[in-house]
């Protein structure tokens, strides 16, 4: 018999959050978070998310051992101001168990239907800076800290539940040696003389900070048009820059100014920090925060995390600058290879952006909707 327990205290906190490592702990692909990180995301104190949001956190239980989880997601700003009438859901593992799976979605779809809303759709998080949908395909890759792993079986137990594809995501990769300057370098310079742009690099995470509002406005802006997307709040901020920036190597930020010193663009790269992860096991001590800033400095791969233009400079060229800085640096710190964050497929613009460097798909994912109107919730 499945039983279902709503999370109400720090200890089941810690349960759910440490749930993934018994479920993947045999698995070379799958990248553990650090638990004290991850139980802040769940702390309404800390959590800013938790201000326009209702968030329900479940455990199921079968024979008094933890089989599955799930995180059930109300949010406002997306349902009262957006009118996007979505129940999410996110922090979704079970083990291959069909009742296990059906008793947690029920739940979320309770809550759903207790709001009055139409649907409901996950794998997501509480905003588009969080992790977002299932894997699908490259599941014999190693995992990255910004994407969810499972097991190939949780896309049968969405499809056998009658959950339907919403939206689909892809990763690609490619060698640094691909993101060769003669796609850019002569196009960095004449649009920095056209536009009036020049480039601004960072050395310490300090000079980085006054700067951290404005790339937030300015992806705000940018994004803003995606159907999908969720603005961050002023609120949101300060919490966004504690938990990324600082795990970011200032050197991997690149902005882009105009003649006023207006941000125009913007892109943030992270080292990879899969294998130091992996080492750490959750833990930032003894031995974890020593893996995690060596991987800091000297990863040799890079994640492409985020690029962002203001709509009055897209299709001008602007990203050729933030190559062109790029290279400079990845050629110092002898990258070799660099990883795109899951993009829309629909994206066709951004993926025009990336073109001549010959990314190769390796991994999709994608996230499920079911409607809340049927007489069944699963």
């Amino acid at each position: 018999m499945i039983f279902i327990q709503e999370v109400t205290n720090k200890a089941d906190i810690k349960k759910f959050v440490k749930f993934p490592f018994s479920l993947y702990k045999d698995s070379p692909y799958w990248v553990p978070p650090i638990i004290a990180d991850e139980m802040e995301t769940f702390d309404k104190d800390k959590n800013p998310a938790f201000k326009d949001a209702e968030v329900s956190l479940f455990l199921a239980y079968k024979d008094h051992i933890i089989v599955g989880r799930v995180a059930a997601i109300a949010n406002w700003i997306e349902i009262k101001q957006q009118k996007v009438s979505k129940m999410r859901f996110g922090w979704f593992d079970f083990i291959d168990d069909f009742e296990v799976t059906k008793a947690l979605l029920n739940k979320v779809a309770e809550i759903g239907k207790k709001h009055q809303l139409t649907y409901m759709e996950g794998p997501v998080g509480f905003s588009n800076l969080d992790k977002v949908g299932v894997l699908t395909y490259g599941f014999d890759h190693i995992g990255t800290m910004i994407t969810w792993y499972n097991h190939a079986y949780y896309v049968n137990h969405y499809e056998k539940l009658g959950f339907k594809k919403e939206k689909g995501y892809i990763e690609s990769k490619f060698p640094f040696v691909n993101a060769h300057p003669k796609f850019y370098a002569k196009a960095n310079e004449l649009i920095k003389k056209r536009y009036k742009l020049k480039p601004l690099n960072f050395t310490k995470t300090k000079d980085v900070m006054p700067w951290a509002d404005k790339m937030f406005d300015l992806f705000n802006a940018s994004y803003a048009s995606l159907s999908s997307f969720v603005p961050i709040t002023d609120i949101q901020k300060a919490y966004f820059k504690k938990k990324y920036i600082s795990f970011i190597n200032p050197e991997y930020i690149k902005f882009v100014l105009d003649e006023h010193d207006n941000l125009v663009a913007f892109s943030i790269v992270m080292p990879s920090f899969s294998k130091a992860l992996q080492k750490a096991n959750g833990k930032l001590f003894p031995t974890g925060m020593f893996h995690l800033l060596n991987a800091k400095k000297n990863s040799k791969e890079v994640i492409f995390y985020l690029i962002g233009v203001l709509p009055e400079y897209q299709n001008k060229g602007v990203t050729a600058i933030i190559f062109n800085e790029c290279y400079e640096t990845f050629t110092k710190k002898g990258i070799l290879d660099c990883v795109r964050t899951p993009e829309l497929e629909d994206n066709t613009a951004i993926q025009q952006l990336w073109k001549n460097f010959d990314p190769k798909i390796y991994k999709r994912r994608s996230t499920f909707r079911k409607e809340l109107s049927s007489p069944e919730n699963c």
